[in-house]
């Protein structure tokens, strides 16, 4: 892996501070040119009232803070599929909408903010979004983000952790998040339209799927989506022998145990063929003499990539539909995005920051 790139001279001497963003669903990292790495649950807290105000002591909570005062707060969660939810069809115009924005740039000048710039310099950030966002998904991140740095631009995230491993020829990436799983072809140039694509089914889903398993066979446990969200991270696999699963979970108030374990695998593994039908598309699709190469070269990354077994589990859904395939799982899923869009920042000419200024 590539290490992550250090401050020049020039950039000292000049005062800048390059950003590389990951600002994601579920979670946001940043990856700092002086060599500040940070991340945060994607989680943004308002005191409902003067009690939990004074209480508190704060006006904004974020990240595990804001989840664990979530009684005491109008909690949000701004990014939904990757994107601002006000930037979603239908919501413009909705109640949330301008509250979820607000939270958006919270978050992003948290972020921003743990990355210790100094107070002189410029701050110049590459921020990665999902494959197929739309214009106006990256017009509102361009606007939450100029509330706190000087320059900014975006790239796709699955493009941002391939450029951070130099891997850029005959690639497949994928990216699972939270929100969204970006796959992108890369083949020794910046990638079009045409080698990407964004599936809908990921992180969320899971947690979503889990709980309505569990619901169905456990009618009288008591779970709220963040628990069920924390049983998954804990336990994620779609391992035949995984360990087992056995989790305590309230019923009228008294803790019961659950064995979870074919809930938990059977959840995760409904991600595996989507991906594979996203892989079959760009590798069909690419040139016939190469696609043996790609098939050969498909990089797993993001929070997603941390489910046990997942690589194995494609590998072994790509060899029964494409006649083989190989899966290599990046070694910082949580950093990989930011990594790259970071060594894509320093990569950029001063004179292109200068230009978006």
């Amino acid at each position: 892996m590539s290490p992550t790139p250090q401050p020049t001279g020039d950039q000292r001497e000049r005062g800048i501070l390059y950003l590389g963003i990951d600002l994601g669903t579920s979670r946001t990292s940043v990856s700092a040119s002086n060599g500040v790495r940070e991340t945060v649950p994607s989680y943004v807290g308002y005191p409902k009232d003067v009690v939990s105000k004074k209480l508190l002591k704060k006006d904004v909570l974020f990240g595990d803070e804001a989840i664990k005062n979530r009684l005491s707060l109008n909690l949000f969660r701004p990014l939904e599929a990757g994107v601002i939810k006000s930037s979603l069809e239908g919501q413009a115009a909705s109640a949330d909408a301008e509250a979820n924005l607000k939270a958006a740039q919270d978050l992003i000048g948290e972020i921003v903010r743990r990355a210790k710039p100094h107070a002189d310099e410029l701050i110049y950030a590459v921020i990665g979004v999902p494959a197929q966002a739309s214009i106006r998904n990256k017009e509102a991140i361009l606007k939450a983000a100029r509330e706190h740095v000087d320059s900014v631009m975006l790239c796709s995230e699955p493009f941002s952790v391939a450029y951070g491993l130099d891997l850029l020829d005959d690639v497949l990436v994928i990216d699972i998040g939270a929100g969204t799983t970006d796959l992108c072809r890369m083949h020794g140039t910046m990638p079009e339209e045409a080698d990407q694509l964004t599936l809908t089914i990921a992180g969320d889903s899971i947690d979503r799927s889990l709980a309505s398993k569990i619901k169905a066979k456990h009618p009288e446990a008591q779970f709220t989506t963040q628990m069920v969200k924390e049983i998954k991270e804990r336990h994620a696999s779609v391992s035949p022998t995984m360990a087992k699963a056995l989790v305590r979970l309230p019923v009228k108030g008294k803790p019961v145990e659950f064995d979870l374990t074919d809930l938990i695998r059977e959840a995760c593994r409904e991600i595996v063929a989507p991906i594979v039908d996203g892989l079959a598309d760009l590798i069909a699709s690419f040139d016939p003499e190469f696609q043996e190469r790609l098939k050969n070269r498909v990089l797993l990354a993001g929070g997603g990539s941390m489910i046990k077994n997942l690589d194995d589990a494609i590998e072994s859904e790509m060899r029964q539909r494409l006649g083989g395939g190989k899966v290599i799982r990046v070694e910082e899923p949580i950093y990989g995005g930011a990594n790259g869009a970071l060594k894509i920042a320093n990569d950029m000419p001063d004179e292109f920051w200068e230009r978006l200024r």
